[in-house]
């Protein structure tokens, strides 16, 4: 039985019905050219992404782009600013907020992007702390994130 089949048989067994998908655009289907990037799934499905503020997303986002295979990458605060369009102290917040959630290391020149830990840090965050806010939903989040690059 090859491992298609046992997954199935597995999913049934189960109660599960698997889903089937079709590829929508089979010419647009991406792929690793040059580059090297990925979010392990358990980074949504485990809470990471919930657990940050929104510009420590976006740093971490951005070096996981820059990252080489070994999460390895360089760019300097003034050009890390400049490309997220932060501010000096934003950048400085967003990254001590990623050191000290054990998702990033860096030695002052080097950020090294890490393996997750076993769970997300429960560092406060403003938002956690007050409880009278609601949290913004993820999708004004990537949307308010997205606009602060320039990308509309």
């Amino acid at each position: 039985m090859n491992f298609r089949a046992a997954a199935m048989a597995e999913a049934k067994r189960q109660g599960f019905d698997m889903i089937k998908k079709k590829i929508i655009n089979p010419q647009r289907v991406r792929c690793i050219h040059g580059g090297f990037s990925f979010i392990p799934h358990r980074f949504l499905t485990q809470g990471f992404l919930a657990s940050l503020e929104q510009k420590e997303l976006l740093l971490y986002l951005f070096l996981i782009l820059a990252a080489d295979q070994y999460g390895l990458s360089f760019y300097s605060y003034n050009r890390i600013c400049s490309l997220l369009q932060l501010s000096v102290d934003q950048y400085i917040t967003a990254r001590d907020g990623l050191i000290k959630k054990d998702m990033i290391a860096f030695n002052g020149t080097l950020f090294q992007v890490l393996e997750l830990p076993p769970k997300p840090s429960q560092v406060p965050t403003p938002s956690h702390r007050s409880g009278n806010e609601n949290p913004m939903p993820i999708a004004g989040l990537i949307e308010q994130s997205l606009k602060a690059i320039g990308h509309e």
